[in-house]
């Protein structure tokens, strides 16, 4: 019996990557999911290769490998609408909702003053907008569903420590640190505890070693704001990592916390 057995969980972005490990490790701990994914390329400006309906998929036999139950479905977190048909579902089909993570982030490059209004609306409009449209759509199943809960935001390192050639990027991240933390002393009187992560080079398509070079090759000065971790001193992490920390937020071990940062970084905001 897995610590989270009975319980239900929302992902967004979970059609690969973090958000695929996440569903996978949270039904390993007994929970049912309730997925989504844009499986389609955001806007133009967003260069690396997007997730697909077959990515999709197989989180889907993933965690039905795990022994739980799965409703997953092509949302984009911008749609208000679809967000909210996809928890009315979910809850009608599992009967509670338990576990938010808002995973769903989408990065892009480009010195402040030179970003195009469709790379900083994209952005923005995913990142800090979409999230807050997930939250919005899933917290009143959480309230009323009387179980109080965990909502784990996945932020990033950038929205503790910006960094340069992703400013509307930071600044995304920085608007869900201040989300995060504002709902924590909303919900609290709901049982429902708000925490954000702050994971630091994961493995995933996001990181473009390419557009990273290109960057740093027109401004070396760029490289000195990217420290390594101390304890992990070349390489990136793995998704699976981070998921470490994510079903811990979700269950019950970590009761006490509500409205922390939590670094995921093997040490490198301590440079």
């Amino acid at each position: 019996m897995g610590s989270l057995q009975g319980r239900v969980a929302f992902i967004t972005g979970a059609a690969r990557a973090q958000g695929r490990s996440h569903a996978i490790r949270l039904a390993r701990e007994g929970a049912d999911i309730v997925a989504s994914d844009v499986c389609a390329r955001v806007s133009d400006s967003i260069t690396y290769t997007p997730a697909t309906p077959e990515d999709l998929s197989e989180t889907v036999r993933a965690v039905e490998a795990e022994g739980r139950k799965v409703l997953a479905r092509e949302v984009d977190i911008r749609d208000d609408a679809a967000l909210r048909q996809l928890v009315a579902d979910g809850v009608e089909q599992f009967g509670r909702l338990d576990i938010v993570v808002a995973n769903a982030g989408v990065l892009g490059w480009g010195r402040v003053w030179e970003l195009t209004d469709e790379q900083w609306d994209t952005v923005i409009g995913v990142n800090l907008t979409g999230t807050f449209k997930t939250l919005r759509a899933t917290i009143p199943a959480m309230i009323e569903a009387g179980n109080g809960g965990s909502i784990v935001v996945v932020s990033s390192s950038a929205g503790l420590k910006a960094t340069p050639g992703n400013g509307h990027y930071a600044a995304s991240k920085y608007g869900l640190t201040g989300l995060t933390n504002t709902l924590a002393i909303e919900l609290g009187e709901y049982g429902i505890r708000v925490n954000s992560i702050h994971p630091y080079s994961v493995d995933t398509p996001m990181i473009e070693p390419e557009a990273m070079m290109e960057i740093f090759a027109k401004h070396p000065r760029f490289v000195h704001s990217f420290p390594p971790m101390p304890m992990q001193y070349k390489g990136f992490m793995t998704a699976d990592e981070v998921s470490d920390v994510v079903v811990w937020l979700a269950g019950d071990g970590s009761g006490t916390l509500s409205g922390q940062q939590i670094h995921v970084d093997k040490g490198a905001l301590k440079y």
